[in-house]
């Protein structure tokens, strides 16, 4: 079981625990040596998370602490009643799938391949902050917020991408409700602040380390080695050890374990009908209901949710769906080496063919010192206290 109970080995091995034997086995700098699964063809892929999702019912402002936020002092609670946009969404024939609870990422390309992305939304500086507060607190008064773009909001890297799906004025991405541009930055391997995102990537061999269910099993988990290219224009949702606390209980301090999940990958089976009362019921009462919450994927490509916060429930919660669920892992580059030495065999051929009119490969001081030293070794984060490994 997935963060503390038994992970089933392919052949009927032992069954040790997710977060201990398959990293200190698999992810200290050695080779895997599991059965061999590479991942393919491209992944069945749902919506895609590049903007805020709407509730699928209304909601309502109760001026109470809030359960989910620390020192927000009101909640935001379902209604009865669903939600315009839902409706328009066709909610009925959407497709429900497990929210998971992590951090949102995007895998697009950059430098030329394929590479993960974290969010980070542009958020207004403390002049602007204060105007749009103010706006909010008197909005009867007035009926829309002028932003600037170019003035209100923080900087941000040069690398930074809008999201998809945003607002844009005269080409500008404008923020959204909550006076927020969200957008992404690649996710580069010796980036500190990205350290546990990078942990889930490896460049060199282009593929990530994702969980979903097993192909010819759904009761199964399985934890394998995706190509990235078969992940392209896909958001996921990154889970582990040190992202939002925690809440499946993944790996430990000493033996991190993060994991990237597709979203949409979970679907949900046997929900109940949309209505508040029999969802309150579902989520309390069902071991499928042990979840934080449900997306759903219209289809027209709009993405409803409800979360249980909006029910009045508590989350995290001490025994998830996902925890309950075996897990396999099947690991092994021996594929992706492959693809590799395929790569430098090229690159071999295409330093020794004749070149007319331009420099050739060995003729630039120090290009190939420089390319070796930009092959990916085995790195530790430097946050004090714990580690990261690439899987080589």
């Amino acid at each position: 079981m997935l963060g503390g109970g038994g992970t089933r080995w392919r052949g009927g091995a032992a069954r040790p625990a997710v977060g201990d034997a398959f990293l200190a086995a698999a992810l200290c700098g050695g080779a895997l040596c599991l059965e061999a699964r590479l991942v393919g063809p491209a992944m069945r892929r749902l919506g895609s998370v590049q903007r805020k999702m709407p509730c699928v019912f209304v909601t309502e402002v109760k001026e109470e602490p809030s359960g989910k936020r620390e020192q927000q002092p009101f909640k935001v609670l379902a209604t009865e009643t669903l939600s315009h946009k839902a409706l328009d969404a066709d909610i009925y024939s959407a497709i429900p799938t497990e929210k998971v609870d992590g951090t949102c990422c995007y895998i697009t390309t950059y430098k030329g391949q394929p590479y993960l992305w974290a969010r980070l939304d542009r958020k207004p500086n403390k002049l602007a902050e204060k105007r749009f507060k103010n706006f909010l607190h008197s909005k009867q008064n007035s009926k829309e917020f002028f932003w600037n773009v170019e003035e209100d909001f923080k900087p941000v890297p040069e690398c930074w991408i809008p999201a998809k799906e945003i607002e844009q004025l005269n080409g500008n991405p404008m923020p959204d409700e909550n006076g927020h541009i969200p957008g992404w930055v690649p996710v580069e391997k010796n980036n500190k602040q990205y350290c546990w995102h990078s942990s889930v990537v490896n460049y060199e061999f282009e593929i990530a380390l994702v969980l979903k269910h097993h192909p010819d099993d759904p009761g199964l988990l399985e934890i394998s080695a995706v190509p990235l290219s078969d992940l392209l224009e896909q958001t996921l949702e990154l889970i582990g050890t040190n992202i939002n606390g925690n809440p499946y209980g993944l790996g430990s301090k000493k033996h991190p374990l993060h994991l990237l999940i597709p979203h949409g990958a979970f679907q949900i089976r046997n929900l109940p009908t949309l209505k508040h009362n029999d969802l309150l019921s579902w989520f309390e009462g069902c071991r499928e209901g042990k979840i934080e919450g449900i997306v759903w994927h219209c289809n027209d490509g709009c993405l409803i949710k409800v979360h249980r916060h909006h029910l009045g429930l508590c989350w995290p919660i001490p025994d998830t769906y996902m925890n309950s669920k075996p897990v396999v892992i099947n690991m092994n580059l021996n594929n992706h080496r492959e693809r590799e030495r395929e790569r430098q065999r090229h690159r071999q051929r295409e330093k020794q063919a004749p070149c007319t009119g331009s420099p050739t490969w060995d003729s630039i001081p120090g290009l190939q010192d420089h390319a070796l030293g930009q092959r990916q070794v085995p790195n530790r984060c430097t946050t004090q206290g714990s580690r990261k490994y690439y899987f080589l």
